[in-house]
């Protein structure tokens, strides 16, 4: 299995241009859109679709009926839209379906839909996703770190790390080796949550319970898995 990582939005935003028909992709938006997505289909939500923008979210509501628009612009909830892009928010979702806008974690998602097969990463499936990865044992691995705005994002390179350490992979581009080195710099992954960023800005806005909920490991035995720009839950 050769592992590689696209680190920044730069990256990502060539990734639609590649041929990734034989790749694996798992996109990590740590703070917070994919454990989110995780926390959602843990209580239930029957599916998720990652849309880019706040117009194609409307539009496809309009196609799905009952359908719950969920989202955020700058880490706060889209106005007129139900749900924000807290993991909290996401505990009385059993049997719907969401439609999913946010910054950067929808956005990656949906630029490597072409891939062989997109799982949705975070740190509270992270066996699960190891385990899923093993069992599949695909030839290539790409770790997509969503980031912020326009800028790498440290729990997210941190995250991909710990899945290259879980995966106790040895073909690593250097890319990949960052990740992982990332993750050995911290003791704890709340560590590395609390040091970046956006954690630094939840935790001063009184969200600090977000962030540990996000940096818990392996909370969940299920993945999350997109296709036809859908997100399902997967469970051994």
């Amino acid at each position: 299995m050769i592992i590689d990582a696209a680190l920044n939005p730069a990256e990502i935003a060539l990734l639609p241009g590649f041929d990734l028909s034989a790749t694996t992709c798992v996109v990590f938006d740590i703070l917070r859109a994919t454990s989110s997505m995780i926390t959602a289909l843990a209580h239930g939500a029957e599916a998720i679709h990652p849309v880019r923008t706040i117009e194609e979210a409307l539009s496809l509501r309009e196609k799905i009926s009952g359908a719950v628009l969920c989202g955020e612009r700058h880490g706060e909830r889209i106005e007129g839209f139900a749900l924000g892009n807290s993991p909290f928010e996401y505990r009385d979702v059993a049997g719907k379906r969401l439609i999913s806008t946010t910054t950067n974690g929808t956005v990656a998602l949906r630029a490597v839909e072409g891939a062989e097969r997109v799982l949705v990463g975070a740190i509270l499936n992270m066996e699960a996703l190891a385990e899923a990865l093993r069992q599949a044992a695909p030839s290539r691995l790409l770790l997509v770190c969503a980031g912020t705005f326009e800028e790498f994002a440290l729990e997210d390179a941190c995250a991909a790390g710990l899945l290259v350490q879980a995966l106790g992979a040895k073909d690593l581009t250097d890319a990949a080796r960052a990740t992982l080195a990332v993750a050995r710099t911290f003791e704890q992954p709340i560590d590395a949550l609390r040091a970046a960023r956006n954690g630094r800005v939840l935790i001063a806005k009184g969200r600090g319970d977000e962030v540990d909920w996000c940096a818990r490991v392996s909370e969940f035995s299920f993945v999350g898995v997109m296709e036809s720009a859908t997100i399902r839950t997967l469970r051994p």
